[in-house]
């Protein structure tokens, strides 16, 4: 592994890898506002169509050559990752912008600001830029992919902008949809990505070519070319906290479609040393099984559980209309664990428990960390992140969605419960949330 190098804005360097993570980090401290990575896919400067942004809404590009993998938690810092598979890039494009954006203040209230990039395989550290300028700006250029001769080099650029995510994207061709009711609703301190006063004015971007040219396909199958998006997207989010826990699903408008729900997770506690450590390391994380699971009651009186013990997986067309999407035991090496809700029929809901419990490889949460999103079909997506476990927990209540007269609101609980001697993780957030249920032993 050679020496990790520090860039210089403006300067270049060789990215000698097949596939690489970009991470973007800063120092965690209270009353920062978070940060969050995002990606442009660029040909000749601009996105063919908004399907080229990959960021927190819109978290994988259709060829798969660039995913968001989400933000991740240490003692002294936060991140926000990228993944970029140079081998699944589309032969039109030619540039890959890394872009960061502030939420809930500016870059100037944010300590310790850079962008790295390592090899995904090796995690060589092959490229670091840390910025240390910003005063006013709401969003960030940090660095650029880009193709010289056949090969993939990175730029550090630090470019900022006063005008938010919202006017980066613009720049590039992106049309950006915010609704009027601009969240978040009253509970949630946290402002919206997207900034507060229109964009300044600056050259009207080319509007985005529906496809991309034309080129020769490669002998190997060709990565489909990423559609136009059905609709602008949408830069709002919601993140909850322990001082705002909850959000009406409506006011994010949330009312219809699917709403899926993620839970990924990580091993925080990092090995020292190579070779018998390390390999502990990852079979603990890869023999971790984390199962995502929900407690339902319908407004008719029914109540069951979906869950993978027992087959359980439910069903999106018919009730419960919650849909488990099956079983990973894998967690953040790939896209975690999956639920989906249907919210075509939420006036039959009259509320739903989604929980997670340890099926195997660890015997508490402790030095997990573990992000839940929810992503509403048509709406603002809603996330947080888990306190750090410090008792025998083997089942963790996630969020609460209850029926409030048509309106759905979810709940952050992030509440660790202790099981009993003999008693299941089921059983246990059964009493703890007065569903009332009986149980019998399941195996998958």
């Amino acid at each position: 592994m050679g020496a990790s190098m520090t860039m210089q804005k403006g300067s270049n360097v060789a990215v000698p890898a097949g596939a690489v993570r970009v991470e973007v980090g800063r120092h965690a401290a209270p009353g920062t506002p978070d940060v969050d990575a995002s990606a442009l896919l660029l040909v000749a400067g601009k996105v063919r169509s908004d399907a080229d942004f990959v960021f927190y809404n819109q978290p994988a590009h259709a060829s798969g050559a660039v995913r968001h993998e989400g933000k991740r938690t240490v003692p002294d810092r936060v991140t926000d990752t990228l993944v970029v598979d140079f081998g699944k890039v589309e032969p039109a494009i030619d540039r890959i912008v890394v872009a960061a954006s502030a939420d809930g203040g500016t870059f100037g209230r944010v300590s310790g600001l850079y962008v790295r990039v390592t090899d995904a395989a090796s995690g060589a550290e092959l490229a670091r830029f840390d910025s240390a300028d910003a005063t006013v700006e709401t969003a960030f250029i940090l660095g650029e992919l880009y193709l010289r001769q056949g090969a993939w080099k990175f730029r550090a650029v630090g470019q900022g902008y006063s005008t938010g995510l919202e006017g980066l994207a613009t720049d590039f061709g992106i049309s950006v949809d915010e609704p009027q009711q601009t969240p978040p609703a009253p509970p949630v301190p946290q402002a919206p990505a997207a900034p507060v006063t229109p964009p300044q004015p600056r050259p009207a971007a080319p509007a985005p070519t529906p496809a991309p040219v034309a080129t020769p396909a490669p002998p190997a199958p060709a990565a489909p070319v990423a559609p136009p998006a059905a609709a602008p997207v949408r830069l709002t989010k919601v993140t909850l906290t322990k001082s705002a826990p909850s959000v009406s699903l409506a006011k994010q408008g949330g009312t219809s479609g699917a709403l899926r729900v993620n839970l990924n997770w990580e091993v925080r506690k990092q090995f020292k040393g190579w070779g018998a450590k390390l390999g502990r390391a990852v079979a603990m994380h890869a023999d971790l099984d984390l199962d995502l699971c929900a407690l339902y009651e319908l407004a008719d009186g029914r109540k069951g559980v979906v869950q993978s013990l027992g087959n359980a997986f439910g069903s999106l067309t018919r009730p419960p209309f919650i849909h488990l999407d099956g079983d990973d035991r894998t967690g953040a090496l790939s896209t975690g664990e999956n639920m989906s809700i249907n919210l075509d029929h939420k006036d039959l809901l009259r509320r739903v428990l989604i929980f997670v419990t340890i099926y195997e490889g660890a015997r508490s949460f402790a030095d997990l960390h573990a992000t839940v999103t929810l992503q509403p079909q048509n709406g603002a997506a809603i996330d947080f992140s888990l306190d750090e476990c410090t008792v025998p927990s083997t089942v963790c209540a996630l969020a609460l969605i209850t029926n409030n007269g048509g309106d759905l609101t979810v709940q952050r609980e992030a509440r660790y419960l202790v099981p009993d001697r003999g008693v299941s993780p089921q059983r246990t957030i059964d009493a703890a949330y007065g569903w009332g249920m009986n149980w019998t032993p399941g195996r998958k």
